[in-house]
Parts: C-alpha cells; sequence; structure tokens
C-alpha cells in the first residue's frame, strides 16, 4: 500500500513516518506535501498541491499512489479533495473542524473516489462508540454521563470525540439532548447525554462513557496512552478503503 502523506512535516506526519518505516499493515511512504518541506524530508515532498510545485520524482509518486492521509489542517480540505479527484487516489481525512462548505466537499468527492473520514482516528474509540449505542439501545431507561479528559492545551470542550459518540447514541435515542456540563438547580431529565470535559497536565486523552439504572451501572473507557494511536489508525483505515467503491466511510464503518 503506497501512501502520499498530506502534513508530512507536522507532529502527527512524523508519527505516520514512523509507523510507514515498519512496515505496518504493507504502508510504504511514497511521497509528502507540507507547506514547511525543506527538501530534506524521507521521501519525495512538494509545498502544495499544485502541479507547478510538483518535481518529477514527486510526480511520479503521485501516479503510484494507493491512497493520501492527512493530517494539515481543514482549510486545505478543498485542495487535497480537488488533487485527490482529479488523480484518483482514495483519500483518509484526519483533520477535523471542517466549515459546512468544506463538509459540502467532502460529499461532493465521495462521489468520485473513496473518502475515509472520521472525528477520531483510533480503533479503539470507534469500538468504544460501537459498545455505547449497542449499550444505550439495551436499556433504553438507563441514564448515560460521558466524561472527557483532555491536556490543558486543548481549545474546544467537549471534544470532537465526546460529541462523536453522544451523536451516536442519539442514533438510537433519538429523543436525547445533550446536557454539557452542569451548574445551578434542578434535577437531570431523562432524556438528556450528560457530558464533562476536564482540562489538566498533560492528559492525551480519555473518554469514558457511564450508563446505570438504579439497578446496575455499565462504565465503558477508552485511554489513549500516545498520540501514535492516530497514525496507527490512519493507516488502518488506508488499508481499509483502498480498492473500496466510492462513498464516504467512517470508522465505525470498520468495527461492524
Amino acid at each position: 500500500m503506497k501512501i502520499l502523506l498530506s502534513g508530512i512535516c507536522g507532529f502527527m506526519g512524523r508519527e505516520v513516518v514512523n509507523y510507514a518505516k515498519t512496515g505496518y499493515r504493507g504502508a510504504q511512504l511514497i511521497g509528502g506535501i507540507d507547506r514547511d518541506a525543506t527538501g530534506e524530508e524521507c521521501v519525495p515532498t512538494v509545498k502544495s498541491f499544485s502541479s507547478q510545485d510538483f518535481t518529477p520524482e514527486f510526480a511520479s509518486a503521485v501516479k503510484q499512489a494507493d491512497c493520501i492521509i492527512d493530517f494539515t489542517h481543514h482549510s486545505c480540505t478543498s485542495a487535497l479533495l480537488d488533487f485527490a479527484v482529479d488523480n484518483n487516489i482514495p483519500v483518509v481525512l484526519c483533520t477535523t473542524g471542517q466549515t459546512d462548505e468544506e463538509n459540502a466537499k467532502i460529499a461532493e468527492a465521495a462521489r468520485v473516489i473513496p473518502v475515509f473520514h472520521s472525528a477520531n482516528m483510533s480503533l479503539g474509540v470507534a469500538l468504544l462508540v460501537e459498545l455505547a449505542k449497542k449499550t444505550a439501545a439495551a436499556m433504553p431507561e438507563a441514564e448515560i454521563e460521558i466524561i472527557e479528559k483532555h491536556h490543558n492545551r486543548k481549545l474546544d470542550a467537549p471534544s470532537g470525540t465526546a460529541l462523536m459518540i453522544a451523536d451516536a447514541i442519539r442514533e438510537v435515542r433519538p429523543e436525547a439532548t445533550n446536557h454539557c456540563g452542569r451548574s445551578g438547580q434542578g434535577k437531570r431529565t431523562s432524556e438528556e447525554i450528560g457530558i464533562h470535559a476536564i482540562r489538566m497536565g498533560n492528559i492525551v486523552g480519555e473518554h469514558e462513557v457511564i450508563i446505570g439504572t438504579q439497578a446496575q451501572t455499565i462504565t465503558l473507557k477508552h485511554e489513549a496512552h500516545s498520540r501514535a494511536l492516530f497514525a496507527e489508525g490512519a493507516i488502518v483505515a488506508a488499508d481499509y478503503i483502498c480498492g473500496r467503491p466510492a462513498g464516504l466511510y467512517k470508522m465505525d464503518d470498520m468495527v461492524k
């Protein structure tokens, strides 16, 4: 599986490089794209998706590529997808925060090529989401709370992953509503999904789903030990969509 890596010079890009060096899932890195490229990268690398920047070596890599993995910024989504569609290359989008316009672009591209997009690239989190859905469906009277913990530098709260879990639960509990944080006076409603964000230290990421009735409680928890798990998940996703028909794929597609 030959991979072009968008964002090769970034933190997560370097993690993907490390995994590819081990041959994980048959991954072979053959080219990179990064605005901060210096020419010293381990594979032919260009600064943009513009053909004006292409070197002969990178152009050759494009013709061989089986998939693109993207760890950049959502503002790059449109250019990335245009490039992928023009060259008929499947894409694993590991970047989140897309605007409505960019999400529309993703849906448009998915009609032509396979596109994999998830709010969290961890296979373990995908399993957590699926288990939470099944438990919520099996215990319709249970109350549900989600607790997420991250490092003190994380800007958004609640996390995209916590919202992804809540969205998945609402697929089997359409009457449910998100309740972010809790303060003041008032009893919780039976419909609400409580979501709580903790920011401290250097926590990589923890997500806990508590599902309980008067008689019993089930606790589902995922803890990330290293951000390398997102690189691992990206390569697993690339392996999954290579050879598949055009369409929009998500992590839960792999665990069903």
